[in-house]
């Protein structure tokens, strides 16, 4: 069946759930690759993966490229699931006969929501959906197929769950698809080197964050693996197929978790002397650092979260604030870069513990700061902690744009106050001297950077503005 994958196109600039964790428009246009629709890309014979977000691509195009499928696999988030129907309701009007398949984490919460909002939506595969869309495609009928929900004689059927995927080693190389569908060039997250590659050596992700979408949503806990002999091979594929990317970075939600297969996996990278970064969380030693640094490892994206413990605690992060400091003591020392995430709105989140995650993430000091409105997505432990206690509210989580917004609020902190403190909190911290100058120096030895600082200088200020006008001018300061 011949299948198109799509990352639709929905506000500008914003980047959509096929790759991001958090889907929204980011304070500087950001885009991560879709990698999800890139595995059933790699195993369905004849398709296609559309990601139409970082490509400009307009739902006028879409529509057109839809009407020479048959089937219409479309990866949606709770952000942007309503243009997202809308989108399925016109390709099914220009082309009647193809069929539509909803992926993602609110369609595998609430599949039957889903398949109300729409006739359009002949079903939905739940979480993981690699083998589910890719039998459908290959002419399996849907009440044989597990982790589908779809319609039958005027009701939903839900099909047994399918078992998440343990081997995934039998996976195809997800870089090969993005060879021949994608432009690398079009694919730009700020603290990465541009182009980038990106893709994954493990799914699912042990620790137990109330808020992270893809555990609680999508992939799960469990942690599972490739084996390094098969990271490798598709390193050297990526280095071979792509030799403008300057930077492959291992997306998984936390690369360097088990020590052992840090180091095992280290000692192979090592061999072939090229760039890469990831994700990591603060509990990472000395000796898996060292081993990362001299494998080749530029950056590590870490999330700090909050610089008050109760919070953290609160958040169920399983970090403590000497663990941070003393990981950013590790890194500084062995020369690895490091971009810091912090979030404001969870659990135990007052005025107060704001300035003391402020004046603790100066103290951290990492290159870079991302300073992100906590989001209860339903189906995590946070949306069921703000459900349970009255304080979620009737408004969306974006803008007319696609920029975060609160959607809960405090009787002691309101929706205002949560986003003035995220501006509070990045110009306190990047209007400092010692990081203003690190800003310049990196513009003036490095046209292309410098034109790139320009761009994302030019979108922030923008959406700074917009944001203080949502607030109403309110000042979060000390003296408030």
């Amino acid at each position: 069946m011949k299948t198109l994958l799509l990352n639709p196109p929905s506000f500008e600039k914003f980047d959509g759930g096929a790759g991001a964790r958090w889907p929204a428009r980011r304070e500087i246009a950001s885009y991560w690759y879709p990698v999800w629709l890139a595995y059933p890309a790699g195993l369905i014979k004849e398709s296609r993966l559309v990601d139409a977000p970082p490509h400009g691509i307009s739902p006028e195009q879409t529509i057109d490229i839809a009407q020479d499928f048959e089937f219409l696999v479309l990866f949606t988030s709770k952000v942007g699931f309503k243009n997202d129907v809308k989108l399925a309701e016109l390709i099914k009007e220009r082309n009647p006969s193809i069929k539509i398949a909803f992926v993602g984490p609110p369609v595998s919460i609430k599949p039957e929501d889903a398949l109300n909002a729409s006739p359009a939506i002949d079903f939905v595969a739940r979480r993981e959906f690699d083998y589910t869309v890719t039998e459908f495609a290959q002419g399996m009928e849907l009440d044989k197929i597990d982790g589908v929900s779809f319609r039958r004689d005027g009701k939903i059927v839900h099909n047994p769950d399918r078992p998440p995927i343990q081997d995934l080693d039998s996976l195809p190389f997800i870089t090969d698809i993005y060879r021949r569908d994608l432009d690398p060039t079009k694919y730009n997250i700020p603290f990465l080197k541009h182009p980038y590659i990106s893709f994954y050596t493990s799914r699912g992700c042990p620790a137990r964050c109330i808020y992270c979408l893809w555990p609680h949503t999508f992939t799960g806990h469990p942690w599972r693996t490739r084996g390094s002999e098969n990271v490798v091979a598709e390193v050297k594929h990526v280095l071979e197929i792509f030799p403008e990317v300057k930077e492959i970075f291992f997306d998984d939600d936390t690369w360097a978790w088990g020590k052992q297969r840090v180091l095992d996996l280290c000692s192979h990278l090592k061999k072939l002397n090229f760039t890469w970064s990831c994700n990591s969380r603060v509990h990472a030693d000395y000796d898996m650092l060292k081993a990362m640094k001299e494998a080749g490892c530029r950056l590590l994206v870490v999330g700090f979260e909050s610089g008050v413990q109760e919070v953290l605690d609160n958040m169920k992060k399983g970090i403590t604030l000497e663990q941070s400091l003393t990981f950013m003591k590790n890194c500084r020392e062995l020369g690895l870069t490091v971009h810091g995430d912090f979030m404001i709105g969870l659990p135990g989140e007052t005025r107060d513990t704001i300035r003391r995650t402020i004046e603790f993430a100066k103290r951290l000091d990492p290159e870079t700061i991302q300073v992100s409105v906590a989001h209860p997505f339903p189906g995590t432990e946070f949306y069921k902690y703000l459900e349970t206690n009255g304080y979620l509210t009737d408004d969306d989580m974006v803008d007319e744009l696609g920029h975060q917004l609160p959607n809960f609020e405090y009787p002691w902190l309101n929706r205002q106050e949560i986003v003035d403190a995220v501006e509070h909190f990045y110009g306190t911290y990047y209007f400092r001297p010692k990081i203003i100058y690190r800003i310049v120096r990196r513009a003036i030895f490095d046209s292309d950077e410098r034109s790139r600082l320009y761009k994302e200088a030019r979108d922030y200020l923008s959406l700074r503005a917009r944001r203080k006008k949502f607030t109403g001018g309110h000042v979060f300061d000390k003296g408030q």
